[in-house]
């Protein structure tokens, strides 16, 4: 059995003697399973509103974007840095396995993420059980339950925080036998599931931090040899992916705006008051929000320093009287370790928004929830027996509490105009949310509600450039181009992100064309496709300004790109017709009127392909003899002539390849003549 001493932590956190060194362990029992099943059941029960919940904000990012969903996708998801939001290979990876599972259907993603949490938590009370601290699965049980955590289980992208907790507190729980034991493989494991951590969310790499804070509680003290030295390769990792992280910030993401430039005081007094915000918000999780206000930080107003002095002076205070009470003060060095990466020394995208998130201390705060545990089970083991029925009652309805008010909070995230419309409720200032429940509305064809949304996000935030072209969109459709046009000119003048100024580009193109201002619209189509050049639309556009021009040659080009592009343009047919009729192509157009008719009419496209090939423009015929192979895949005809085009080209192969699929499905006359000419074997 394990000696501690005699004296206890704040809190009723245990304090093992100097001499321990093997943390306590015990096998499971029939009642600590029913206390995982009951548990897991209870996490499920109590994010049931998040079940059915649909893609929100930056889901769209996460999930497996097409061009991503092949195996070539999976090794770009690995080793090109921008071709994911953020450099998460590990948490893509398992998003694209959930694509190849169930696509779209977000019942999966939600009951992926309910699991792990319900495992973390699981986690967290073996962890504490090793550790021989009281309180252990009324701990697990407070955070799988705790409201403050929704956001990170009800949010599909937040899997980095559930997937990476899993990696995490496996690492420590590992680490943790390797420190009894000493077995290499243990060792390894506990190294292996660190680097799965860091590579399903970067911010985990204060793991090593965390686990010496644990040994400094175990032992009052740390040894060089038998702690510090096997975390050096920990430590050093860990510096690898935070270097890593920072750049990827900075030079994808995009935190080098002027939104992150915090003077190195301002970012003391971001961190000060984000302490205690969190600790707030887990001792009373009211009006928890999506995007919280932003503060605004000033060296010059004095009292934004208690926010950091105060902190100082808990650590302090904690710090005084280690000989005494180890715990509180491992419990709140573990909290805020855990928290420093986002606690504004460092810049992260989403301070653009608010200082703050829920998800920020998913992990973190089980250092406060082990403490508040361990009390309560302290003190209803000092009760006499009268008292402690009343103290496991407080505990269950403090369990339920907490579950109801988690099932609540779960609403929120079903989708996103509740999200947004909650956000604008608790938080009237968040232009964000103004500007995309504008969006949403918009697209609902509530176009006055939108634009009032629009406008009051500009007068939020004067420079933002989204809103002012969302709300030049919205003038367009009301006709009053005049108006659009200024707010276009607005955005662009605001904004240098590209992502955005392809759309303004787009957008004051289409404005410009119904001004009937055509040569600056070909300018800003031309802008548009210069940054996407896979951008449909944008020709699908251009090519309408070609026509109004008497330009029809560059028009057709143009339709014939779109199509390329997106296939499912339907009204890029119906300009091809129109442009194929002004050019005496009457054939053309009904044969074109046929396709915008009847999207998938191979026979459409086969006889397109002739009239192509018979005029000699041999690569527009290729392609809408490929367009009915791909629709219909045993058209003979057209394996027949596209072979006879590649044939007459001097491509070779690929005319060989189609005159004999061609010949299996039953014509062999191109196959026979190549073979004559010594084209094909």
């Amino acid at each position: 059995m394990i000696q501690t001493s005699s004296k206890s932590g704040l809190c009723g956190l245990v304090e093992p003697s100097l001499a321990q060194t093997v943390p306590a362990y015990r096998s499971f029992a029939l009642k600590d399973w029913l206390f995982v099943i009951a548990l897991i059941a209870a996490v499920f029960l109590a994010y049931e509103p998040a079940w059915q919940g649909g893609f929100i904000w930056d889901d769209d990012y996460f999930v497996t974007k097409p061009e991503l969903q092949s195996w070539y996708g999976l090794f770009r998801i690995w080793f090109d840095p921008g071709a994911t939001l953020g450099y998460y290979p590990l948490l893509h990876s398992a998003f694209w396995i959930q694509h190849w599972l169930w696509g779209n259907a977000t019942l999966g993603y939600h009951l992926v993420n309910i699991m792990l949490h319900a495992t973390a938590a699981v986690m967290v009370a073996l962890i504490l059980r090793q550790l021989a601290i009281p309180g252990a699965f009324l701990a697990a049980a407070i955070f799988a339950l705790h409201p403050v955590c929704v956001e990170s289980v009800a949010w599909i992208s937040e899997l980095k925080n559930t997937l990476s907790a899993v990696f995490y507190l496996g690492s420590v729980m590992t680490y943790l036998h390797f420190d009894q034991r000493r077995r290499m493989s243990l060792y390894l494991w506990s190294l292996g599931l660190f680097v799965l951590a860091m590579l399903s969310k970067p911010v985990t790499v204060t793991l090593p931090g965390a686990l010496l804070v644990i040994f400094w509680w175990q032992r009052g003290r740390l040894s060089w040899k038998k702690d510090v030295l096997p975390l050096l390769p920990f430590f050093l990792l860990g510096a690898v992916g935070a270097i890593f992280t920072i750049w990827t910030q900075h030079f994808i993401t995009g935190t080098d705006v002027p939104h992150f430039a915090n003077p190195a005081l301002e970012r003391v007094l971001i961190a000060g008051k984000a302490i205690w915000f969190y600790l707030g918000k887990l001792f009373w999780p009211a009006n928890l929000i999506f995007i919280y206000p932003r503060w605004e930080t000033s060296q010059a107003a004095a009292w934004q320093y208690l926010f950091p002095a105060a902190a100082f002076a808990l650590l302090v205070a904690l710090w005084s009287l280690r000989h005494h009470w180890r715990g509180p003060l491992a419990g709140v060095l573990f909290f805020v370790g855990t928290l420093f990466p986002v606690l504004g020394f460092f810049n992260v995208f989403t301070f653009v928004y608010s200082f703050v998130a829920d998800h920020y201390q998913y992990l973190a705060s089980i250092g406060i929830i082990t403490l508040f545990a361990t009390g309560i089970a302290t003190l209803l083991k000092r009760l006499q027996i009268w008292g402690r029925p009343a103290g496991y009652a407080i505990s269950v309805l403090l369990l339920l509490t907490l579950a109801t008010l988690t099932w609540r909070q779960s609403r929120m995230y079903t989708d996103l105009e509740t999200l947004y419309a909650t956000t604008i409720n608790l938080n009237p200032t968040c232009w964000f949310a103004h500007n995309n429940l504008g969006l949403i509305l918009e697209k609902k064809g509530q176009l006055d509600q939108a634009m009032s949304h629009y406008q009051e996000a500009i007068r939020l935030d004067p420079n933002l450039a989204d809103a002012y072209s969302n709300r030049g969109n919205v003038y367009m459709k009301l006709g009053q181009y005049q108006l659009a046009l200024n707010d276009f000119n607005e955005a662009i003048r605001l904004d240098r992100f590209e992502p955005i100024l392809i759309v303004i580009y787009y957008n004051r193109g289409v404005d410009y064309t119904k001004l009937g201002q055509y040569q600056l619209a070909l300018k800003d189509f031309n802008e548009a496709i210069r940054l996407l050049p896979n951008f449909a639309v944008a020709y699908f556009n251009r090519g309408g300004v070609y026509t109004k021009l008497g330009q029809y040659q560059l028009a057709l080009k143009d339709f014939n790109e779109a199509t390329r592009l997106d296939p499912n343009l339907a009204d890029a047919y119906k300009n091809w017709e129109e442009v194929y009729t002004k050019l005496g192509q009457y054939q053309l157009a009904i044969i074109n009127k046929a396709i915008r008719m009847k999207p998938k009419d191979v026979d459409a496209y086969n006889n397109r392909g002739i009239f192509y090939a018979q005029r000699g423009q041999y690569q527009s015929a290729i392609d809408d003899f490929s367009k009915t192979i791909s629709l219909k895949k045993d058209y003979v005809n057209a394996y027949y002539n596209r072979a006879l085009v590649y044939l007459n080209r001097g491509n070779k192969e690929p005319g060989c390849y189609d005159a004999q699929k061609a010949c299996a499905l039953g014509n062999c006359k191109v196959l026979e003549t190549a073979k004559g000419k010594g084209l094909c074997r």
